[in-house]
């Protein structure tokens, strides 16, 4: 976003954490403003979550972006997991126009297993597979695995949830609509009036839904808090 600072207009980052609570509902854990998306500006705003009682952090979902990766690890010490949708983005750009679709499908095969040492037995037959005509994509496979596929060590009920930033979208994409018709805005507390008031709306209609995001017996055995239980993305 767009904001005045010193007679000049610069563009700053504005971050938001979603999660799933212990009750299996989802609710907005907390927003920040910075110059950048750089490690240390992760790391500040964790710790504020942190500070405010945020404990019990199992999985962080975002995209690929080291500085939330290392943050996520020094400060809650929980897995991370790249967003599906986006690795796959960049995977099927080493794959070729022609050759998208097939290996969209062979990848898929490993998205499709039944548990984690599955998919992670045929993520490596894949790679093998596209190795000797898609080298850099085999490598980015090699390289990516754990991370995309982190998401097969919880209960099956769940992945579809947590596999990527999906969940994220519909809210990322009202912020952004209304932002866009302020254009600049004259300060940071002005974007953190708009977007804020936006984040308790939602954060509102969430907790008076009569169905639970995730349902309290499949979250019981992954939750070890009574505050929060299962965040599911940040970013």
């Amino acid at each position: 976003m767009k904001v005045r600072q010193a007679g000049r207009i610069v563009s700053v980052a504005v971050i938001v954490a979603v999660g799933v609570n212990a009750d299996g509902r989802r609710e907005v854990l907390g927003m920040d403003i910075g110059p950048s998306e750089a490690e240390t500006f992760w790391t500040t705003f964790l710790r504020k979550l942190a500070r405010r009682g945020l404990r019990g952090v199992k999985l962080v979902v975002s995209d690929a972006h080291e500085g939330i990766k290392a943050a996520v690890s020094r400060i809650f010490t929980a897995t991370w997991q790249r967003c599906r949708v986006h690795f796959m983005r960049n995977a099927l750009a080493h794959a070729g126009r022609s050759g998208r679709r097939v290996v969209s499908a062979f990848i898929a095969t490993a998205f499709a297993q039944d548990d984690a040492e599955q998919a992670k037995a045929q993520w490596r037959r894949v790679a093998d597979q596209l190795r000797p005509k898609l080298p850099k994509l085999a490598g980015l496979m090699d390289q990516a695995e754990p991370d995309v596929l982190a998401y097969m060590s919880f209960p099956p009920q769940h992945r579809t949830k947590l596999h990527s930033t999906n969940p994220l979208e519909r809210l990322n994409g009202e912020i952004k609509r209304r932002t866009e018709v302020v254009g600049i805005f004259p300060n940071e507390a002005a974007i953190t009036r708009l977007v804020g008031a936006i984040l308790l709306e939602q954060n509102d209609e969430w907790a008076v839904q009569r169905a639970r995001y995730i349902t309290l017996e499949s979250i019981a055995p992954v939750g070890d808090d009574p505050i929060v239980g299962l965040p599911i993305a940040a970013g």
